[in-house]
C-alpha cells in the first residue's frame, strides 16, 4: 500500500512539473517567440509562447519599468507610456495587482493613476480601458489587455500572452442590466480608465 502511494504521488509530481515547463515553452511552431503579431495604435503585440515564459525586463528610453518581455502587463503598460504617454506610479506587479477590490466605482486608483470600476458599474468601459482578469487554476497571476473596441453589446480586447494557441483579439459580451454594464466573463474584475 505504501509502495502504491509513493508511486501516484510520483506521477502526481511529474505531471505538475511538466505542466510547469510546457507552460514556459513555445509549443506553437506557428510564431517565434518576439515576433509581433498584432497592433493597436502603432503599438506593437509580441508573441511570447508559453504563457510563463519570460524574456527580461523591458525599459523605455528613460528608464520607466515596461514590464517582463512578452507578458501581458508589459503590452498594457507600453500601449499606456507609447499611445496614451501615461506612467503609472507603481510600476511592478502582476496582473491581478492592478485591480483594487477594496476601492469603491470610480475611485482614483493611486497605484495605476487610473480610474477603477468593477464589472457592474454604471459607467461604461472604453477603448483605451484596461481590463482587469483574476487569477485562475492554470494562471495564479491574472491577466490584463486593452479595450480597443465597444459597441452597444460588446468589448473587443487586445492582449499580449494569452496562450500559445490563444488569439490577440478576443470579443467578449457586454450586457446592460439594472442600469449597470457588465462585461460577460466570470473572471472579469473589472477595468481601469485615464479619463471619467
Amino acid at each position: 500500500m505504501k509502495y502504491k502511494l509513493l508511486i501516484v504521488f510520483g506521477v502526481l509530481v511529474l505531471i505538475f512539473l511538466g505542466i510547469k515547463m510546457i507552460k514556459k515553452i513555445n509549443v506553437n511552431t506557428k510564431y517565434q517567440v518576439g515576433q509581433v503579431i498584432d497592433s493597436l495604435h502603432n503599438v506593437k503585440v509580441y508573441y511570447n509562447g508559453g504563457v510563463s515564459h519570460t524574456d527580461g525586463r523591458n525599459l523605455s528610453p528613460d528608464g520607466y519599468n515596461l514590464g517582463i518581455k512578452y507578458q501581458c502587463v508589459e503590452f498594457v503598460k507600453r500601449y499606456y507610456y507609447e499611445h496614451l504617454d501615461h506612467k503609472m506610479p507603481d510600476t511592478y506587479g502582476n496582473a491581478k495587482d492592478f485591480f483594487d477590490e477594496a476601492l469603491e466605482n470610480g475611485t482614483l486608483n493611486k497605484q495605476r493613476n487610473l480610474w477603477q470600476y468593477h464589472n457592474g458599474a454604471i459607467i461604461k468601459p472604453k477603448a483605451n480601458d484596461i481590463i482587469v482578469f483574476s487569477s485562475s487554476f492554470w494562471n495564479p497571476y491574472g491577466h490584463v489587455a486593452i479595450i480597443a473596441e465597444v459597441t452597444k453589446d460588446s468589448v473587443t480586447i487586445i492582449q499580449q500572452n494569452p496562450g500559445p494557441f490563444g488569439e490577440s483579439r478576443e470579443q467578449l459580451v457586454l450586457k446592460y442590466e439594472e442600469k449597470k454594464y457588465y462585461i460577460d466573463n466570470d473572471r472579469v474584475l473589472g477595468w481601469l480608465t485615464l479619463d471619467r
